[in-house]
């Protein structure tokens, strides 16, 4: 039997800057409703996390509204790829800066008021779960909980 290492990627543990912690990507569709959810451990980069809620068969994106987390080239060409806009803000050593419309990058805040309503439970919240299968599994009960009460009403 294997003993864990500090940071085990294997159950979504990792460092980062603010300690021990797991990353939670997640898309949503115009709505601001989760559409896919995935985790990795703290230190991974957050185009790790793109490759991973894009790689499914849901509906093409018209656009991609993302923080300055997901400015590469590599994400950029992807999304040029599926006829979406990128809306993503370039980082500070970008030489060829693009304009990004405020307006529609306003939009973001449905991503982070999803992240709000999911993190209101306290165990997705603080991560009480041991393995990463438990607490996506709890993640994705929360997410068809938003559904259902969008759904309902």
């Amino acid at each position: 039997m294997r003993r864990a290492q500090k940071g085990d990627s294997e159950e979504a543990f990792g460092r980062s800057r603010g300690g021990f912690s797991t990353k939670i990507h997640l898309r949503v569709n115009g709505v601001g409703l989760p559409m896919r959810t995935e985790i990795t451990p703290g230190q991974v980069s957050d185009y790790t996390g793109y490759d991973l809620v894009m790689a499914d068969n849901l509906p093409q994106p018209a656009g991609l509204v993302a923080d300055r987390g997901y400015d590469s080239d590599k994400v950029r060409e992807d999304i040029d790829s599926r006829d979406a806009l990128p809306m993503i803000p370039m980082r500070k050593h970008r030489k060829v800066r693009k304009v990004v419309d405020m307006a529609i990058y306003t939009l973001r805040n449905r991503v982070e008021r999803c992240f709000n309503k999911l993190k209101n439970s306290r165990r997705l919240a603080t991560r009480y779960d041991k393995t990463a299968d438990s607490f996506l599994g709890f993640i994705d009960i929360a997410c068809i909980r938003l559904w259902l009460r969008h759904l309902s009403t």
